[in-house]
Formats: structure tokens, sequence, C-alpha cells
């Protein structure tokens, strides 16, 4: 009977409803999800040696799966079979003694598995959508049109169908596009962003309905990397394992403690990663463990939910052979053990992992062209014509039977073989595996699934918490929810010490600045202004620095929605754990800014006043972060939450009661002042201060006043709120009065805040509650809409392709005439460049420092690349490859290299770092850039001056052809998700770096990551491609199939430090290579790959604790190597150079830069209509709302302060746009400093100039959209030469703010470090530009420097003298001083000496009256100016030119942070 009989007879008999029950008895040992925890009882294990004979090929020691049972129980105790593929899996004993434990405390199983049948998921949108520009989205016609068809639907998986029981692993394996990740949300419960979902997915007996109250057993591991950066790997488990403590643990564990650690270190140590515990897990820019290694910990974080359904998508991106297959195992081993039910998605399988599993599924668009037995789908491929060919990984042979380029037809069948996946799928569905697979689906209403989903359900009861609802997903108390995520909070706060050093170091030397601004206020009418200045400084502050929780809520959400995933907490634990972190920081923040500011100001020196004054600045605190967060809780985008908080915080502003008394607010906006915190809080601060004191009136606010005047009864107060006409003095209680506030309401306003603070703590509560995973739609390619034209093959709809045979790539269409195939070969061939040099190193080191000392990263390494050579640069994660690249590609700013590094031996020229070409392991690009003019830019740049321009972008059109990217050039490269698969953006990064021409050689850090099998072989066939021609390329690489490591000349294998195992050729089928480690005790077994054993030797299993380094240093080899690198740069350096060195750092002049780098930048911007409508938005809200917020001012004495005051709000619409372009600019940084500026494309002049000038057409129109509906709502003068005036200097205030973001973010480190910078900035030059202080009452030590030095002086004072200058004041009735004569003179005579002096610029009104004389403090505008330090009409003319000087000098400073932070690249000593 052959094997696949054999298979189908035992299949049967298993499925038939007797027999062998092959899936999922209690032999797969009890345990359920509980990771490891339950357990195998003597029975099981006999059923299951039996089955995993079956499972692992039928027949053990020649017993034939058809024997009796009886042979397993006389062999119980003689060389047993080994139970589980994985049993030689490192800790399988400690799998093993978990579920002992378990079984010995009778703990229940948590055994699922999951069946789906007839699964239809559909996504919105097409493969492609258009991104739309600054003019086409204005375009209504066209968008109305589209709009009715409503978006079109794309099928992602199209009648699946499957069953994998509890213990069984399904590999799904798919090209990339091909609908796995999709597969496996569905099969993960995870529905969310799909247009439509239809067919029955069951979980045990369970619907996925049912199924969504245990979120927490159902989870999966998706491709990103989402953590907080800055904690350890140790804290990141701590908190993981602490949410999943069982309520009810084994017996011999006696707390908590005890189970999540015993927990932790065992997750740390199944996937290697103990050393590493106290390491920053780190991002693209937070330095922290290696990449292989945080995917490690994405994979223990997954298992670390004790789970019983995972769902594993692309795991082993980024690890080395040997870390994959080990983690294959792990995942093998608790399958076995534990009953858990796993599905994997893999690119690259080797075969080692392939055959760990027990199923496979292969998906092709969407279409399930094959799902059974892993034994089966080799032999199923091949009976229909296929060929897979020796040492080749069965994953990509099954993957690639519908490529024509990739697939082999066996002799006979070229005319009958299936060519789409419709046709294999037919095929598939007339099979026998198809007809005996459908029989389990049925398994959900089998006795076993319902008995397993009860036990499930009652084991996830057990196990979770008795405080928790009976619903509830989450397995630990909420105080014990509560009490984690406060110690990650302030984990996160400490591992981020610098951001919140500067915050708190800023609060103090604000409250220095301004403690000084105020300092020592009097206590009379003149103080009065002050003092409320200060009050209302205190509460802007604290909202100030609440601004930046916006941009932190938006960092942090994708943690988050990944543990609401994993029902690690709920949201409302995390809410309140940010408040709880906040006590703390605010108590301190709070504390010090009230006791510098407070005593500084002389406010009212009482304890009670003091207390009362702190615990409301604290309140307020609370409060308006509580607003802030909500906004950024509420809201899916960054730019949406920005918007909002920007005009939300200029209103808090506006409405607190300072700016505009109550009184005079307009009915249509005063009740933004009954639902403005800081209204409250301003109402109890000036109560607090004023009630119970008389305030003496002073100086212009006492009429008349002089030596001449000591008389009280006939002297007026003038100006000061509250004041009876008469009165030489005022109340507290008649000041608050006029503003209608009450000292009885203190406590209440106090109340109230707390109240909101509550309001919005449940806003951010429900809204976090809600928020989603990433939705579904990705993978569609986006048209920029002025590309439409170009793109017509992209657009049409795609029904009918689907059932073409798919395109076969360039060099592989037929029939072709060959000769003419050969001639495009040849052409490109001659168009590539050829390289003579020789690149050696020699005794390389590399020393970093760390908090522990001096670290080694590289210990005297060395070697060669020569032209035509493909080398290979491999070890396992850590080990310091990509160091390696970077150190000898001059890409390191940090640490000591010591050691030589030469071209044709000589030392590294100047042009060197763009001479050589370098593709980094992340695929940086500037994401509205389409993949021509990507290529395009490169090419212009970083080709020599002397090629002719044509040449350069004939050059392109050759590496579009030879990449095979005609078909997505005119797209845009986008981010993750929309835009470039991650396969095109590999492509286009070697693309990038090829049409520079580089004459030395290329470096190439791991190419394939992340790649599927097909992509990972084209893309290392084209660089042997580069290497037929000559060219020199030094590829790191990751886990390279049998096939792929064929193509490698010579490898340089690291151990972990940056020791050589080996260095030299690898010899025709690896020959060489294994010849050298099986002299030395470690023979390469037949039939493995030689790259995957090369791993496991220095690395893994295979090590024999052998120091391998030391074995290579005392080998023949080393000392051949040794004389080989002398000899090539003796010969070398007596020879001329192979590549001459053309003395220029850069390729182009500056000039040619500029201009490239500005004209992309004008494209960026132009395409970026969400960052273009949201400047524009803010600007039009905020002047409609100023307008309207001081509409029609009129003339009286208190207005003219409300035209200062509206003025003055204008500067207030630079925050929000600064918090939006800073980010904008620092991502734009970032893609030049990573890349960019390491291959010396073009200057940082250039690069800065470029993000400056792109700003200003939209900065012109900024300043039109402000001023139209602001200048005239107000109701200033219509005179076109002062409205052409305030234009021409809002214009430049527009560039000043801009330079002033531009050059925070130019030196900042992150955005979040910039969004803190600026409110500190912001406040310094709002404090002193003469409004909130008048000019005469700052403190010397700041009027005659930094009042001259600010900008927003020469803005407000310029803008005041155009709009207010020639004014005719109208006093209203209660404004005028009103007073008697003595001696019956007429008021003219009894003012004659003041109106001489003191008020020469009073009105008097009835200068014949004898009593009740009436005086205007002001005549005209003017009058009221000059308190302001504007002397005359002139000054508003001089001071508009001082603004211009101002908006270049911000522009300088740009330039000047900019060159501070670029450093120079480290060289060998």
């Amino acid at each position: 009977m052959s094997t696949r009989d054999s298979w189908r007879n035992s299949w049967g008999s298993g499925y038939g409803g007797g027999g062998l029950s092959f899936g999922g008895t209690s032999a797969w040992g009890a345990g359920g999800g509980d990771t490891i925890f339950r357990v195998l009882s003597r029975t099981s294990e006999r059923q299951y040696k039996r089955r995993s004979g079956l499972v692992s090929g039928f027949s053990h020691d020649g017993v034939d799966e058809e024997d009796d049972l009886s042979v397993y129980s006389e062999r119980d105790n003689i060389n047993l079979p080994p139970i589980s593929k994985a049993e030689d899996w490192a800790m399988m004993p400690d799998v093993k003694s978990y579920a002992e434990r378990g079984e010995k405390d009778h703990l229940k199983t948590k055994k699922l598995g999951v069946t789906w049948k007839n699964l239809n998921v559909k996504g919105v949108g097409s493969d492609a959508a258009f991104n739309e520009n600054v003019l086409s989205q204005f375009n209504v016609p066209r968008n109305i049109k589209e709009g009715r068809h409503g978006p079109p639907l794309n099928t992602i998986i199209e009648n699946s169908h499957g069953c994998v029981k509890p213990g069984e692993m399904l590999l799904v394996l798919g090209r990339p596009g091909s609908g796995c990740t999709t597969l496996l949300k569905m099969l993960a419960n995870r529905r969310n962003g799909y247009a439509e979902v239809n067919g029955d997915v069951h979980f045990g007996s369970m619907t996925a309905k049912e199924a969504e109250q245990y979120r927490g057993q159902i989870v999966m591991n998706t491709e990103e990397e989402l953590f907080f950066p800055t904690l350890t790997v140790g804290q990141t488990m701590d908190f993981a394992t602490r949410m999943k403590v069982p309520y009810h643990k084994f017996s011999d564990q006696h707390s908590d403690k005890d189970f999540q650690q015993e927990y932790r270190d065992f997750l740390l140590k199944s996937m290697g990663i103990t050393h590493t515990s106290g390491t920053k897990v780190g991002n693209e820019f937070v330095r922290g463990v290696s990449g292989g290694e945080r995917k490690r910990v994405s994979i223990i974080e997954t298992l670390a939910t004790r789970g019983s359904v995972f769902c594993w998508d692309n795991s082993t991106r980024g690890l080395d052979a040997n870390t994959a297959l080990q983690y294959t195992k792990a995942i093998r081993a608790m399958t076995d053990v534990v009953g858990l039910t796993s599905v994997v998605s893999l690119y690259q399988a080797g075969n080692g992992i392939y055959d760990l599993f027990d199923k496979v599924l292969v998906l092709d668009e969407g279409r399930e062209i094959y799902y059974g037995p892993r034994e089966e789908a080799r032999p199923f491929m091949e009976e229909l014509g296929f060929v897979c060919g020796d040492g080749a990984n069965v994953g990509d042979f099954l993957t690639g039977v519908t490529v024509p380029t990739e697939r082999q037809i066996r002799p006979g069948f070229e005319a009958s073989f299936p060519r789409t996946a419709v046709e294999i799928r037919d095929d598939y569905s007339r099979s026998d595996t198809k007809a005996i697979m459908e029989k389990e689906y049925t398994y959900p209403q089998s006795d076993e699934a319902k008995e397993n989903t009860k036990e499930f359900r009652e084991a996830v009861a057990y196990d979770k918490d008795k405080t928790l609802p009976k619903k509830s997903p989450l397995t630990v108390s909420f105080p014990k929810q509560v009490k984690a995520c406060v110690v990650r909070q302030y984990q996160i706060v400490w591992g981020d010490k610098p951001t919140f050093i500067i915050k708190q170091v800023a609060t103090l030397v604000q409250a220095l600045v301004v403690g000084s601004l105020f300092y020592n206020s009097p206590a009379d009418s003149s103080g009065l202004f002050s003092k409320s200045g200060a009050l209302f400084f205190s509460l802007l502050y604290q909202a100030l620095m609440a601004l930046s929780e916006v941009t932190d809520s938006f960092a942090g959400r994708p943690v988050l929605a990944k543990h609401k995933a994993f029902a690690f907490f709920h949201p409302a634990a995390f809410c309140i754990a940010q408040i709880a972190a906040d006590l703390p920081v605010l108590i301190f923040q709070v504390t010090q800014f009230s006791v510098v500011l407070y005593f500084m100001t002389a406010l009212k020196m009482s304890a009670s006043a003091f207390f009362t004054y702190w615990v409301t600045l604290f309140a307020i605190a609370m409060c308006i972060t509580a607003v802030m967060r909500a906004i950024g809780a509420v809201f899916s985008t960054f730019d949406g939450a920005t918007k909002l908080s920007g005009f939300w915080f200029s209103a808090l502003i506006v409405y607190t009661g300072y700016f505009i008394p109550k009184t005079q607010m307009h009915p249509w906006f005063v009740w933004i002042y009954w639902v403005d915190p800081l209204a409250y809080g301003f109402e109890i601060l000036l109560s607090n201060e004023v009630f119970g004191q008389t305030i003496p009136c002073v100086n212009n606010n006492l009429i008349p006043n002089g030596p001449s005047y000591t008389d009280s009864a006939f002297q007026s107060c003038a100006g000061v709120p509250g004041a009876i006409q008469g009165a030489t003095s005022v109340t507290g209680e008649q000041y608050l009065q006029a503003f209608s506030y009450d000292h009885s309401h203190l406590w209440r306003n106090f109340g109230i805040i707390w109240a909101w603070w509550a309001f919005f703590v449940a806003v951010t509560i429900i809204a976090t509650s809600n928020w989603k995973e990433m939705a579904g739609k990705s993978g569609f390619l986006v048209i920029p809409r002025e590309n439409a034209k170009k793109n017509v093959q992209l657009l049409q709809d795609d029904e009918e392709s689907q059932t073409k045979e798919k395109p076969a790539s360039k060099d592989q269409l037929a029939p072709v005439d060959s000769s003419a195939t050969s001639m495009d070969e040849k052409t490109i061939e001659n168009q590539l460049i050829s390289n003579t040099s020789v690149f050696t190193w020699k005794n390389l080191t590399y020393t970093v420092k760390t908090p522990s000392g001096d670290r080694v990263l590289l210990d005297n390494v060395q070697g060669w690349v020569k032209p035509g050579m493909l080398g290979a640069l491999m070890g396992s994660s850590g080990a310091g490859k990509t160091t390696l690249l970077d150190v000898l590609a001059q890409r390191k700013t940090e640490g000591t290299i010591n050691g030589s590094i030469l071209v044709d031996g000589r030392p590294l020229s100047v042009s060197f770092q763009r001479s050589a070409g370098y593709c980094e392991q992340l695929d940086i690009h500037e994401p509205l850039a389409t993949v021509r003019e990507a290529l395009e830019f490169s090419a212009l740049l970083r080709q020599s001056r002397e090629t002719p321009r044509e040449e350069k972008l004939k050059y392109v059109d050759t590496i579009v052809n030879l990449l095979e990217m005609q078909d997505i050039e005119h797209t845009l490269v986008g981010r993750t998700g929309a835009g470039l698969s991650v396969e095109q953006r590999k492509r286009l990064t070697i693309g990038v770096e090829l049409v520079a021409k580089p004459s030395i050689l290329i470096f190439l850090d791991e190419p394939t990551s992340g790649l599927d099998g097909q992509a990972a072989f084209n893309t290392l066939r084209f660089l042997r491609k580069l290497a037929a021609v000559g060219q020199a390329v030094l590829v790191t690489i990751h886990q390279p199939s049998a096939l792929l490591f064929k193509e490698f000349d010579t490898l340089l294998l690291l151990a972990r430090g940056g020791k050589t195992v080996y260095f030299g050729d690898i010899g025709i089928e690896a020959s060489t290579l294994k010849d050298y480690f099986a002299r030395n005790g470690a023979p390469c077994p037949q039939g493995v790959n030689p790259a995957e054993h090369m791993i496991d030797v220095v690395s893994g299993a295979a090590s024999q604790d052998k120091d391998w380094n030391q074995v290579w240093l005392e080998s023949q080899e080393h000392k051949a190597v040794s004389n080989e690198v002398d000899r090539i740069i003796h010969e070398a350096a007596s020879k001329p150079p192979g590549t001459m060195d053309d003395g220029h750092e850069f390729a182009m002049p500056l000039w040619q830069q500029t201009k490239l780098v500005t004209q992309r930048m004008n494209m960026a911007l132009y395409r970026n209509t969400d960052y273009v409508n949201n400047k524009f938005a803010l600007h039009i809200g905020s002047a409609l709302f100023n307008g309207f917020t001081f509409w029609k001012i009129g003339s009286s004495v208190q207005e003219l302060q409300l035209k200062l005051f509206t003025i003055f709000n204008f500067i207030f619409v630079a925050p929000g746009v600064i918090n939006q372009l800073q980010p904008l600019f620092i991502d734009r940084r970032d893609i030049y400093e990573f890349r960019e500026k390491k291959s010396k494309m073009y200057s940082w002049k250039a690069f800065v100039t470029g993000l400056i000038v792109s700003e200003f057409p939209y900065l012109c129109i900024c300043a039109v959209l402000y001023f139209a509906p602001w200048y005239y709502t107000v109701g200033f003068t219509t005179d076109s030469n002062k409205a052409g005036a305030v234009f021409f200097v809002m214009l430049f205030y527009e560039f000043i703010y801009t330079g002033i973001g531009q050059f925070i973010a130019a030196y900042a480190p992150n955005a979040v470090f910039a969004s803190l910078v600026n409110p500190a900035l912001i406040t310094v030059l709002v404090s002193f530009c003469g409004v909130l202080v008048p000019y005469s009452q700052i403190q010397e030590f700041w009027r005659y420097w930094i009042y001259y030095l600010n900008p927003f002086n020469y803005l407000i004072s310029s803008l005041l003298t155009f709009t207010v200058f020639d004014n005719v004041v109208q006093c209203n009735d209660h404004e005028f001083a009103l007073f008697d004569t003595p001696n019956n003179q007429t008021c003219g005579e009894y003012l004659a000496a003041y109106r001489a002096g003191l008020g020469a610029r009073t009105n008097l009104v009835n200068p014949e009256a004898t009593s009740g004389c009436r005086v205007c403090q002001y005549r005209f505008g003017s009058d009221y100016l000059l308190t302001l330090n504007i002397a005359d009409y002139y000054v508003g003319w001089r001071d508009a030119g001082i603004v211009v000087i101002f908006a270049i000098s911000s522009y300088v400073m740009v330039y000047l942070l900019m060159k501070l932070r670029t450093k120079a690249t480290k060289t060998a000593e």
C-alpha cells in the first residue's frame, strides 16, 4: 500500500467516527491554553504516542499504524518513541513539569480548536486608491461623481474552509497580498475594518459572536512590533505576566508573585533572551535590543496571554534560521503538551520548520488552492505536474506553483498542468483530500468539541478573579490591573527621564521668569492689572503643559489596542493609572511653580490664600490634562485631534474672563465661558486675592493727581472696574462685582472644576474602550491624482484579470525572440557600472560606552570584498552584523573604531560614502514621492556632476526595468498598509542605491527580511546579476534557504560579541565550508541546509560548548586569511587606484542640490492634503472665532483694551500650527539623517532650504485666510493703506512662527520633546511683549534686553499703531472720572496745572462747569498707545521692518541648529 493510500485509510478510519479520532481527544493532554499548565495522563500519553507516530510519518520502528495499540503498552517502559516532534527542544522538560503540576491539582483544560467553512471576506477599495493634492481636492463635480458609486469592494478571502483541532498546528502559506493575514485575523476573531465577513467560524462549539467574550484566549501575534520603547524587556514581560496570573494557582505556589516570576523567567528562557532583561526594547529611534530580539519579545508577550487559540502572522521575520526553528519547536511543544490550537503563517519557512506542522493551507489571491495534511501537500502538487527541486523549501514550492517564473513543470505535463489559482483549486475540489478534510467540518457539533468547550468555559471562569463580571474577558481583579498599570506608567516616565527632567526644569525656569516679570506687584490700582495677569498666567501655564498630552495619546495608542486585544486590562485601569501617575508629578510641578510665582509676585500673604491658590492650580492642572487626554482619545487621527485641541485651547484662554470680562462677552459665545474650567479657576484666584482688600487709585487711574492735588474729596478713580465715581479707592467686593464675580462662589467653583475633571475622565475611558486596532483595509497602492493617466493599468476593474495567468516577470516572458531578449539583457548589463576596486578591513574593533562600562561589539574582524564577488555576512541575532556594515560604510557617529578600512590599499576618500551603496534594513523613504521620483532624485543627486541629466534619467529606466517596477513606478511610496508592500519597498531601497551607480561596492542589510521565498530569491538573483557585471556586493542575511545560500561566493560568520567564526569561500554546494566545520568536529548532516547548520553550530544546540572563535583563530584558514589581506592591500597599493576620487564630498554643487530638494519638498507638501487643510482650517477657524468674539469693537476706553486683546489673540494661531508642523519636520529630518545624509546625497543646507521654501506659498495663503475673516469683523478701519500695512505684518508673522517651530524641531530629539519646548519659548515671548505687563512696569532686568529682543513686541506694536493710533476715544458714562471742584472754580481752571503736566492727554468734556467735572482718560488712540511705549505713528513702520528682520533671523536659526545637530561620522583610528 502506497504511503498516500495508507494515509487515506487511516485518515478515513479516524474521521469516520470511530478509530483514532485524529485531532483532539484528551490525547492532547490536558492543559488548555494555560500555555503550559495542564497535563498528560498515562492513557492519553499512550494514545498520543500512537497518534504522534501517525503524524510524523505513519510508523515508528517498523510498527505500522494499523498495528494493535497493545504494542505500545508493552513498550511503555522500553525505548519509547518521542511523543512530540519537538521532543528535542531544550525546554520540553519544563513544559511537561508544568503539565504534571496541573494534573496533580486536577486543573481543567482549555482546549478549543477552530473550524471554518464558506468563509468570504471583503474589504473596501480596489487595488489602488487616489491621493488628492491641494488643488484636486476642490474638484467638486468629480468628487460627487466618484462619491455616488460608493467605494468598490474587493474580495480578500474567497470561500475558505478548514479545521484545526486542539493539539494541531496549521501552516498558512501564500505570497504577500494573498490574504494570509486576513485569514489569521478571522481565525483570531478580529473582524474590525472589513466591509463584509460571511461564513461560519466556530471556536470549539462556540460561534464567533459567543467567543468575543474570550478574546484573551483567542489571540494573534501581528507582524508589527508594538511596544513602549523606553521600557526594558523585563518590565514589558513583568507587565504582561502580571495581567494573566490565575486566581487559582498551582498548589505549590503561594503568591501571585511566585507564579508571575516563574512564568516570566520561563518565557524569557524559552526564546533565549534572558540576557536582554535589563535592556530597553527600543524602536527605530530609541536604542534598544536587536531587531531579532525585539521580535522574540513580541512572541513571548503573546504567549504570556496563556491563550487557547494562537494565530502567528509571519512571526519569524527578522529571526535567524536557528532561532526561527527553536521558536517553531517551542510552539510545537506547547501545542502538543497543552492542547493549544496553533495557526501560523510564515515566509521562507525552511524544511526543518515545515516538517513540524500537521496541516498546510495554501492561499493564492484569497483562493484556497490546497488544504490538508502536510505530508500530502507536496505529492498533490507533484501529481498536477509541478516539480519540487532537490533541497528546495517545500513551502516556497507550494506558493510558487501559480507564478510562471518560479514553477518548474514535469516533462509530459506541459500542456495539461493547471496554469492559474482557479484551475488548481478546481483540481483540489475534485481530490480525495478535500473530501476527507470535509468530514472534519462537523467537529463543532461533535460531543468532543462540546465537552472541550464546556471545560474551557469552566477553566476560564476558574482562572478568573471572583470580583470580575461573568462576561469579562480579563483575568486579574481591577485593583491589580490598576496597580500594574500604575507601575508601568512610572516605568515609562522614568525610562524617558530627559523629557521628565526638561518638563520640571522648564516649569521652575518659567515660574522664576514670570515671577520676576510681575515682581512685587503693588497693592494699589496699578498692581490690579499685573496681579490678574499673574493669576491668569498661572492657569495658562498649566494648560500649555497639558497640550503635549495629545501627542502622547497617539504615541501609546497602538500598544494599548494590542493589549486590549490580549485582554490584559480594562481601558479604565489604564486611564486611572495615568491619573495616579500624574498625581505626584503634578503635585511637584504645581508646588514648585506656586511657591516661586506666588511669593515673587507678592500676592496676598496669608496661609489660607496661598493654599487656596495652590489647590486651585492643582485642580486646573488635573482638569486640563483630562481635557486634552479626552480629545486625544476621541479622535482616531492625530491631525483631527490637533485641530480640535488647538481651537479648544484658544477658546479656553480667550473665555477665561481675563481678556474679555464676562459682562462684555457676546451672547453667541458666552456658553464657552460656562464650559471653561479655566474661567472657574480664574474667578477663584481673583476673589481669593482681592476679597477683603481696599485698593487705592494711583497714577493715571486717579484724576487729577500731582503735587498740587492732595484733597481726595476733589479727585476720582478712572479706568478701575467697580470704582464708584467720585471715590478714590475701590474695595475688593466692588472690583469683583464689576466682573459679576462673587467670593461666595469660591468653593462652588472648586467643585465644578472637579466635576469637569470627572466628566472628561469618563469621556476618556469610554473613548479608550472603543479604540480599535488598525482597520483591515490595507495593501493597496496609492496613486497621486496628477499621475492618474500614467496609471491606467492599475485602475481598470480587475475582475477579469483575477482568473488570468499571472504575468511572468521581465526576463521570462515567452515566447520572445531569444536574440531580442539577450540583447535586452546585454544593454542592461552594459549600462550597469562595473567596479575594479578592492575593499579590505583588518583588525577591526568597535567599542561603545554603556552605563556598565565599555562594551566591545566587534572584535578583531578582518576580510575583503573583490569586484564580482557576492559576500554573505551571517551570525545569530545580536552578533553584530548590522554594526559591522555600519562601521564599514562609515555610518557610525558614536563609539570608537580601531583597525584599518581601505579601498585599493588606501584610506577612504572624502567621496566614499556616496560611492558605496548602502541599503538599510529599515526601508526609509519619503512617503509622498512616487517610485520614479525617488529613483530620479537619487540618480540626479548622486551620479557624478559630469554626467548629463538625460543620461542619468535614462539609467533610471534601466534600473526600473531591471527591478521589474514598471507597473508601480508612478505610484506613491506611501506608508505601511497604504502604499508599496514590504517587498516592493525593499526593491525600491535597492533601486535608490543602484541608480546612484555606486563605484566601490554595495552593502545590503537584511535585504530578504520580511519577504516571501520568491521575493527573496528574486532579490538575490538580482544581486547575483550585479556581481556578474563586476560589482562588489556584501549582504547580511538571516535565514537563507539552501537555494539562496548557493548564490553566495564568500561568507563571514560572526558569533555574539562580533567575534569571527569563519571567513572565506563557501565552495560549490558549500563544500569548502562544510569541510572546515567537519574537520573541527561539527559535520553538516545529509540533507540539512548548510546555512542553518552553521548558525546552529555558532549559537544553537550544535555548538558542543566550543569556543568557535578560538577554533578559528588557531586554524590554518585564519593564517591564510591574514596573509591574503596583507597581500591584497600591498598589491592594490602598488597599482593605481581602481576608482578615482573627484575630491567632492557631494556629487552635485550646492545650488543643484537645493533646487532638487526644494522641488521634492514642494511636491510632498502639495500632496499632503491633511497637513495643508489642517493649517488652513486652523487659520480660518481661529480668525472667525477671534472676529466674532471681538465683534465690531467700539471706541470707549475699555474697548481700546479689547483691540489690544484681539491683536494679542492673533499670536495664538501659532501654537496649534507649530504642534502640527514639527512632527512633519522631524519625520523629514529622520529620513535625511538615517539615509540621505549618510550616503552624502545632499548637504544639510539644501535640506533646510527645501523645508523652509516649500512652506512659503501656504503661509501666504494662510495670512490671507486669517486677515479676511478677522480684520473687518472686529471693525478696524477700512482705509486701504492701514489694512495693507496690517496684512504685511501678519504675513511676516506667519514666517516668524514657522521659523521658530522649525528651529525647535531642527534640534529636538523627537516630536514629544519639541512639544514640551514650545510652551516654554512661547510663554516667554508672550509674557514680555508688553501686553500682560505694560512696558513701564516690566522690571529693569528684563526691560532693556528681552523686551527689545522679542519679535512679538514689534508685531503687536506695529499692528496696534496701524489700527488704533487715529481712533477718537469716546468714554462711556461709567468710564468718566467724576468730581467737584473746590472754591467754585470751573473745571478748566481747577485742572489747568494737571492738564499741563500728567493729564496732558486726558479729555475734559465740560471745562466750564463748576461741579461734576467729567474727565475721560484719553482723547485719541495715540494717547492710549503712549502708555504702551508707542510714541508716534512712525513706530508702526519701524517695527514692521523689524518684524521682517526677525522673520529672516528665525530662519537663520533653523540653519544654525541643524548645523549643530549634524555630527561627523566616525572613521577608523
